[in-house]
Parts: C-alpha cells; sequence; structure tokens
C-alpha cells in the first residue's frame, strides 16, 4: 500500500495551495489547475483514512464487553469494504497525462485497400463525429480531401471538450475492415485498412517555432471543379525543415489557411517531443496499452459477421452497427481500465 508519509504530503501540498490561492493578487490560473487536479486524490485519501479509522475505532470496542457484539457486526463488512477503497486510492494515485484535458486533432488516412481504404477512412471519420457529439464535444475539420466515390484521400479533424484526449488517445493505429466492397460485383470479402494519428493539441507555450525552420508555399486549392475552383492562390503548405513535417491547408482564406497549417505543425511537433520523452521514459514501448505506436494494427470491424474485435486487450464485440454509430464508450472503458492495470503493476515493481 502506498506509505502514509506520502499521503501526508499529498494532503499539506493541497492545504499549501488552498491557502496560497487566498492571498491577495494570488495567480488563480496558475494555481488552480494544480489545485482542482489534487483534489479528487484528496478526497480519496479523506475516504480511506475515515475507513481505517471506523475499523480502528471498532477494533478498540472489541475490548469493551458492552460494546463487543456491536463490533463483531460490524467489522466484517467494514473490513469488506477495505480493498476497494486501496484499489480506488491506488487508480487516483496513478501518474496522470498531462496532455488528457487537452483538445485533440484526429488524423484520419487510407492504408492498403485502394478506394475500399478510402471509404473506410470516412467511415471512421463519422464515427469518431458521432461519438463526439454523443460526448457534447466540439469538432471542426481543418483538412478534409475527398475521392470521387466519397471515401477521403486525408482527414485533420480538432475535437474540443471535456478530457477529449483521455477519452480518444487509445484510438491511435492501425484499423482494419472485412467486408464486400459496394463496387465488387462477386460478392468477395475485401481486407482493407485506414491509419488514426491521435494528437493532443499543443499551445502556444509548447513549440516554439523558428521562423528560419519553416519555408511556407501558396498555391491553388483544388475544388470540385466548374465555379467550386479555387481560382486564386489561397491553399497553404508549410514545411518544418529540421524534422521534415510537411503540412497543407486548404480553405478558401489564406489567413486561416496559414492558421490551421501553423497549428497542426505545432501539434505535430509537441506529438514528436511527446514521444521522445515517452521512449526516453519506457525500453519497451510495446509492453504498453495504447502506445501510440501508429503502425500497430489495433482493431478489426468485421461487417460479414457484425463484429469488432480490439487485438491489444482482445475484447470482441458484437454490436458493429453500434460501434460505426459511434458507441465508442465500453471499447475505450475497457482500454482505459487495462491502462490503468498496466500502469498499477510497474508502480508495484
Amino acid at each position: 500500500m502506498v506509505p502514509s508519509e506520502r499521503l501526508d504530503q499529498i494532503i499539506q501540498r493541497f492545504q499549501f495551495l488552498e491557502a496560497s490561492m487566498a492571498e491577495p493578487g494570488a495567480d488563480i490560473a496558475a494555481l488552480g489547475k494544480e489545485y482542482s487536479d489534487l483534489r479528487p486524490v484528496v478526497e480519496q485519501i479523506e475516504a480511506y483514512r475515515a475507513l481505517q479509522a471506523e475499523i480502528a475505532e471498532a477494533e478498540e470496542m472489541l475490548a469493551d464487553a458492552e460494546m463487543k457484539a456491536l463490533a463483531e457486526e460490524e467489522l466484517p463488512a467494514l473490513r469488506a469494504r477495505l480493498p476497494e477503497a486501496e484499489a480506488e486510492l491506488q487508480l487516483a494515485l496513478l501518474p496522470k497525462d498531462a496532455a488528457d484535458s487537452r483538445p485533440a486533432l484526429i488524423e484520419i488516412r487510407p492504408g492498403t485497400g485502394g478506394e475500399e481504404a478510402a471509404l473506410f477512412a470516412g467511415d471512421l471519420l463519422r464515427m469518431y463525429q458521432r461519438y463526439a457529439e454523443t460526448r457534447g464535444w466540439r469538432t471542426e475539420m481543418l483538412e478534409e480531401s475527398a475521392t470521387e466515390l466519397g471515401g477521403i484521400k486525408e482527414a485533420v479533424m480538432r475535437v474540443a471538450g471535456e478530457n477529449v484526449f483521455a477519452r480518444l488517445k487509445f484510438e491511435s493505429g492501425v484499423h482494419r475492415v472485412q467486408r464486400v466492397p459496394e463496387t465488387e460485383s462477386g460478392g468477395r470479402i475485401h481486407t482493407s485498412a485506414a491509419t488514426v494519428a491521435v494528437l493532443p493539441e499543443a499551445g502556444d507555450v509548447d513549440i516554439e517555432i523558428n521562423p528560419q525552420d519553416i519555408r511556407i508555399d501558396t498555391m491553388r486549392a483544388s475544388g470540385a471543379g466548374g465555379q467550386h475552383v479555387n481560382t486564386t492562390d489561397s491553399a497553404v503548405r508549410i514545411t518544418h525543415e529540421p524534422s521534415g513535417i510537411v503540412v497543407t491547408s486548404s480553405e478558401k482564406s489564406q489567413h486561416r489557411n496559414r492558421e490551421i497549417a501553423m497549428q497542426v505543425l505545432k501539434t505535430r511537433l509537441f506529438d514528436l517531443e511527446r514521444q521522445k520523452a515517452q521512449d526516453a521514459r519506457s525500453a519497451s514501448r510495446a509492453e504498453q496499452v495504447g502506445s501510440g505506436d501508429r503502425s500497430e494494427r489495433i482493431r478489426t470491424y468485421n461487417f460479414p459477421q457484425g463484429r469488432m474485435t480490439d487485438h491489444r486487450i482482445n475484447l470482441t464485440l458484437y454490436k458493429l452497427d453500434a460501434v460505426m454509430a459511434g458507441d465508442l464508450d465500453e471499447i475505450i472503458d475497457e482500454l482505459t481500465a487495462d491502462h490503468q492495470a498496466a500502469l498499477l503493476a510497474e508502480m508495484e515493481r
């Protein structure tokens, strides 16, 4: 179990923050984030210690002839609650990912499978849009390039709301689909894939880009033809020379395109730094659930059987229609629980 000294330190830190916030001229914004993060931890510590105190009080009552019967009646129930309280406290003390509360960028691209992969990429995009809608999150398409049959060549969507990255971060990887394509006349099942990358959005203070490190090109945006074709050089492509990252945005406004492209570039560079830090902390990222390795096949969507299988946790659900309609909470909850179990195992080593 967690040493009592560590629990005392957490409570003392919480009390210090509470007192500091009450002082004139206090930087509430700077102190408030840590204070709000610690509050549920402190509440869990207090609940755990209150239960310990009840058990100790009941044990003392055993020595009192008049109270012994009552104590013997209460003690089993109190002791039975202790393992659950300890488990909840350990979960509360797990290291938090500082990016969990951030908005996220979801990048979706077709993989192997030609036009069918592009159609599936479009299905995944709609799946995440519907899931965001059920959570009350806000979505904004930053980049979307469509194929003639309605699939997508590339999509970048920003999602903002409560704990967005925490809920979506395990979606990064290769998503595989098995189904009969609309273009298949022989009824044969095809296998194709799409890649999903979920990145925590970078803030202005996270990444500073040297203007000398980037090259900005403007070009004519592609359109659907006819009057919709953009006749001005409004599309923007930014190349970050040191990393080789290239970002494009092709909305109607060149000014807006620069804003979007710079934000996506900052987010990708921020993600690059996070990946480097994670690699340094862990000698074997492959052992971690939700490591974010985008070359890893994480999930299969089998349409003939109505089955979705997440290969990381061997979870199979026979409700594919609901999943594609945005019903992702069960999958995400299981992935989160598995990740927490891995972290707890690490703490106990």
